[in-house]
């Protein structure tokens, strides 16, 4: 529910080594080597936080490709995580709630620009707020749910009335439309607006208008009660502390905001669905997907429950999510039609966001027949500029007179002392200039490197630069 992911990896001086287990029921469309590459980028992560298990969907060319889980769902007794068990997905599910409000609005029930105070009156400013605005968060209403942790409160029942008599009569933050800031008011007030105008429950309605088109069979709805015993424990941890049970929040505080648990497999489903455009009208999916705009044209990065991005040069929609004792990660790539789903039980740790970031450009690798042959010249240029040479009959005469001999003193001075590189990758290619842009991901224990090539037609490089990633 909380969104909110810590900006880099917890470093552990005790850790908990990563099992994998059998890779039973598992969707294998990967080559085997990505396979172990995708397999080794989980483990590291694990392995190098110590949280306890992720389970790992991929879809590629519009199919689930992978289904994977690592390390244990349980500690006491051990329990290895399985691909079939459901984790709290958090904030992931603000999506299906911004989805159903715009099933209701192509029912003509209700539309994005609606006012607030047409469904639930008597909140601050309900007149002026938007529900395009609930769904961008860009209304103003405070969050009641910052905090990484379980306040005492929370551990009582409440209901979604009760949570807005309490933080959606406040005075706005903000004018509507003027800023961008992350609230679950926002989403509990565009919950309770799905049930006013269709009548019946939100899980109700989320269920037949969306989970049963889909086949998305494991569903729960972690705001009435907690996972059972054959999905994995929630744990959370005291600075470097070893892992703990997390506590439960009591029912009603994740209402429409972050209330779902799935497998990894069925929230791969309702991605595919986004690549191919099959629950909702196109009209429908532009509003989803589109960056709002506040008032004085800045953008915010933000569609309708989704984050609005490029990510290694492709449009990406995403989103993370955390509610106590988990954590998630949703990458969709719509134009290549894949993405990347990670669900983990720690909270208050951004391995999820760190096992999809190591994952997606391995995914969204070419599938040139020359890149193999690419990718070995690229690293090999590569060292060789580590020590200050190069094979000159690779390159144009622009190239060649790019690289004189004050270039190749920097790109030895500043390349050489990183050493060997623990992972060379190509992530993506295009055409510029009729030239083949090929982009690779150059990593090291410490650093991480972007090399980008222009190809001309008769295969000689017309360029080959080195920045720094972030």
């Amino acid at each position: 529910m909380r969104r909110a992911m810590l900006s880099s990896t917890l470093r552990l001086t005790t850790l908990i080594l990563a099992c994998s287990c059998p890779r039973a029921n598992a969707q294998t469309q990967l080559p085997i080597e990505m396979q172990q590459k995708i397999d080794k980028v989980a483990h590291d992560a694990l392995a190098k936080t110590g949280v306890p298990s992720a389970s790992v969907a991929l879809v590629k060319d519009g199919r689930i490709a992978y289904l994977h889980a690592y390390g244990n769902a349980r500690l006491d007794p051990e329990t290895p995580a399985k691909p079939e068990m459901r984790y709290s997905i958090g904030s992931i599910s603000k999506q299906f709630t911004a989805a159903a409000i715009l099933l209701l609005q192509e029912k003509g029930k209700l539309s994005l620009d609606d006012k607030v105070s047409k469904f639930i009156p008597g909140l601050t400013r309900a007149n002026e707020v938007t529900i395009r605005q609930l769904l961008s968060h860009t209304s103003g209403y405070q969050d009641y749910w910052p905090q990484d942790y379980v306040m005492p409160m929370m551990l009582q029942p409440v209901d979604a009335q009760k949570i807005l008599d309490t933080w959606a009569r406040k005075p706005l933050d903000f004018d509507p439309g003027t800023k961008w800031q992350y609230s679950n008011t926002n989403f509990v007030i565009a919950g309770l607006i799905v049930e006013k105008a269709s009548g019946e429950p939100l899980l109700q309605f989320l269920q037949r208008e969306i989970f049963t088109p889909l086949n998305m069979k494991s569903v729960a709805d972690t705001d009435k009660t907690k996972l059972g015993d054959t999905d994995p424990t929630g744990y959370m941890r005291y600075a470097l502390g070893p892992p703990r049970p997390a506590p439960k929040e009591g029912s009603g505080w994740l209402f429409a905001a972050g209330e779902l648990a799935m497998p990894a497999e069925d929230l791969a489903k309702w991605d595919i669905s986004i690549i191919n455009q099959e629950l909702l009208k196109p009209a429908s999916y532009q509003d989803f997907e589109t960056e709002v705009l506040l008032k004085n044209g800045l953008g915010t990065q933000y569609g309708l429950g989704v984050d609005v991005s490029a990510k290694l040069g492709h449009r990406s929609l995403s989103h993370g999510g955390e509610v106590s004792g988990f954590t998630s990660e949703n990458l969709v790539f719509p134009d290549e039609r894949a993405a990347v789903v990670v669900l983990t039980n720690q909270d208050a740790s951004d391995v999820s966001g760190a096992i999809a970031s190591g994952i997606a450009p391995l995914l969204l690798a070419s599938d040139d027949p020359a890149t193999p042959e690419k990718l070995a010249q690229a690293r090999k240029i590569f060292e060789g500029l580590q020590h200050g040479t190069i094979d000159r009959s690779l390159f144009t005469d622009n190239a060649n007179f790019y690289f004189n001999e004050q270039a190749l003193k920097d790109f030895a001075g500043s390349l050489g002392p990183l050493g060997t590189p623990e992972e060379f990758i190509q992530t993506r290619q295009a055409l510029r200039g009729g030239m083949k842009l090929r982009e690779y991901t150059i990593k090291f224990p410490k650093a991480k490197l972007s090399a980008w090539t222009y190809e001309i037609p008769d295969g000689k490089l017309e360029q080959y630069q080195i920045a720094a990633q972030d």
